[in-house]
């Protein structure tokens, strides 16, 4: 949606209506906001009713000068009637369509063989606002219309024909809603000065003298009364609750809404202008949200009328296992729970993964309680305490952990710190010593290297020597572990054996024109004035280079001179030309390393290839 114009709510089918003034629709959603339908084509829709029955919606299509009638079983347009004027907000009195247009409004009614349409029914009083007229009603107050427009509100007997002025007053000039209450005494506006700041505004309709209102916090935008007399405020705020629940005449809230933060600023979710409706049965209110993206959200509340008690349970940190142990807690609630409430209790262990319910547990009178239980599993022990709630206080519950000692485990795993050559299967096995019940651990190999996750090898059950063992090709340094998840008396456990591997390191000589022996070592023979090529092979990594190294045979002995690096092609590759140098006699040899941490990486152990011995000859 790209705005709000308005919301109604149809409680014979389970659907909300919301209206979107810049897209041209209609939303229709069910209670748990799913959406039904998207009626299109209606350009400026804004304001919403519900027939008595339940079988027709009604909008107002500012952009057609018509209202639209929605069959709400099928969401079929059914009719669309002219009414000359731009239409805003609407209201069902007694079975006439009432609706708002500039600083006025008017009537249709549709029960006859033809529309029959009524402007400029305010008669020849005066509004003081310029802008647009906020109309209300209640199905329980037959032949009772009220408007609102700037700083002016009036009360309008709607039995007959016309509208029959009752009584005219004033109202704060940033009202954004007005409603009816049901017992047709009171109209409540979505901003008002209640003796406390910021709030609901409350008028006698008799003389529309301000009563005693609703506080709320800054800033209040929305009001919608229940069919029981309980009231809804909303308000845009940031950093404090959004709609705010009232019971008949009680200025403290019975239950207050906070929007989450789904955008990118620090404040919350605020409240659409006059985004509020109830379900008929009061057991939800339905609010609009939005963000600072724009995005909105319809947003069910339940349990609108009832109290949010809070319970708290508190537990030792630590305990014995087998050891008794006192858990205490206490449930409070704006209006206290009387003595003896009785509550549901939980112990969850790694024994009981989905919960053992324990004896119930009551109150006293001042809402706390307390109980024993001896915890015959160690580990992580829950208890939690539900309290199912009743007709004026919601469910709630509270929990607390008890970090319950359990014994030592052994758990050995061997090989730790070993070489291995590459690609070598290795074996290795875990030993698990006495436990409980649980005879099962799982083994992971986690090679070196952030290309290749850590993999889960075996869990199974250890045999009778207590032994579980997995093998594994070692191409890398790998860490491998030896996991215990614990059991009611023996506590998990982890173990870790490094083993390392070597790199595979293979050189090739060529551009020789024949091999031979000096002494007892095999050399490659070359003409002085031809480059010697040596190509080595090694296992790929990312970023690996081999290490050339080259030393010169004279004076009996070998004398290095500078190793350099070259990279490895993605191939495992790396060929390296030497220049001849042009005489004969020279002996040489030369041989190429994986070094750990020089060559770029560190998933392999440090390895050596091969001499490779050369000389040169005319």
């Amino acid at each position: 949606m790209k705005s709000v114009g308005d919301i109604v709510v149809d409680g014979a089918h389970q659907r909300v209506y919301v209206s979107d003034p810049t897209g041209g629709t209609i939303v229709v959603t069910d209670y748990s906001g799913t959406v039904k339908a998207t009626l299109t084509s209606l350009s400026g829709v804004t304001g919403l009713a519900l027939s008595a029955d339940s079988g027709q919606v009604y909008a107002a299509v500012k952009d057609g000068n018509r209202i639209v009638s929605v069959e709400t079983s099928t969401y079929t347009r059914t009719a669309s009637h002219p009414v000359g004027v731009t239409p805003g907000d609407l209201e069902v009195v007694d079975g006439r369509i009432w609706f708002a247009h500039g600083t006025d409004f008017g009537s249709l009614d549709i029960s006859g063989p033809e529309p029959v349409v009524h402007l400029a029914q305010r008669g020849d009083i005066g509004f003081s606002g310029a802008f647009g007229m906020f109309l209300a009603s209640d199905p329980a107050v037959p032949g009772v219309l009220v408007a609102g427009n700037g700083g002016d509100l009036a009360v309008y007997d709607v039995s007959a024909d016309g509208a029959a002025l009752r009584v005219k007053g004033a109202m704060d000039t940033a009202v954004k809603q007005l409603d009816l209450t049901p017992d047709g005494k009171q109209v409540l506006t979505s901003w008002g000065d209640p003796g406390y700041g910021y709030g609901l505004g409350s008028y006698s309709t008799a003389d529309l003298t301000e009563q005693s209102g609703y506080p709320i916090d800054a800033y209040p935008n929305a009001v919608r009364v229940a069919p029981d007399g309980s009231v809804a405020g909303g308000s845009s705020s940031w950093y404090d609750p959004d709609v705010h629940i009232h019971r008949p005449g009680d200025p403290v809230p019975v239950r207050e809404y906070d929007f989450p933060n789904t955008g990118n600023s620090s404040g919350a979710d605020t409240l659409v202008d006059g985004a509020l409706a109830w379900a008929p049965d009061s057991s939800r209110v339905f609010a609009v949200s939005v963000n600072t993206h724009g995005t909105y959200t319809l947003r069910a509340l339940t349990d609108p009328t009832k109290e949010l008690p809070a319970l708290k349970v508190s537990a030792p940190a630590t305990s014995e296992r087998a050891k008794k142990l006192t858990v205490t807690g206490k449930l409070t609630s704006r209006t206290p729970l009387p003595s003896g409430t009785g509550l549901k209790v939980t112990r969850t262990d790694v024994e009981s993964p989905k919960g053992k319910e324990l004896a119930a547990v009551r109150t006293k009178a001042d809402g706390s309680f307390s109980f024993t239980d001896t915890p015959p599993a160690g580990g992580k022990v829950t208890y939690k305490v539900s309290y199912a709630g009743d007709a004026t206080h919601a469910p709630a519950s509270g929990s607390d952990t008890v970090d319950v000692s359990r014994k030592a485990t052994v758990l050995s795993l061997n090989n730790n710190g070993k070489l291995y050559s590459y690609g070598k299967k290795v074996t290795f096995t875990a030993h698990l010593g006495t436990t409980y019940k649980n005879r099962t651990v799982s083994i992971y190999a986690d090679p070196f290297g952030s290309d290749k996750p850590k993999k889960l090898l075996k869990t199974a059950k250890v045999n009778s020597k207590g032994n579980l063992s997995a093998t594994v090709t070692m191409t890398r340094d790998t860490t491998v572990s030896a996991v215990f998840t614990g059991d009611a008396r023996y506590a998990s456990k982890t173990v870790k054996s490094t083993g390392y591997a070597q790199a595979k390191v293979s050189t090739s000589v060529s551009k020789h024109y024949k091999t031979g022996k000096i002494g007892s070592t095999t050399y490659h023979y070359f003409r002085k004035n031809t480059d010697p090529v040596f190509t080595t092979t090694m296992n790929y990594y990312e970023g690996r280079e081999q290490r050339f190294q080259l030393q010169v045979y004279y004076q009996g002995a070998w004398h290095d001179s500078t190793p350099e690096y070259f990279a490895l092609g993605t191939n495992g590759k790396s060929a390296v030309r030497l220049e001849a140098p042009g005489e004969s006699g020279i002996r040489a040899r030369m041989r190429s390393s994986y070094i750990n941490g020089s060559s770029g990486d560190t998933v392999n152990s440090t390895t050596h290839g091969a001499w490779k011995y050369f000389t040169f000859t005319k």
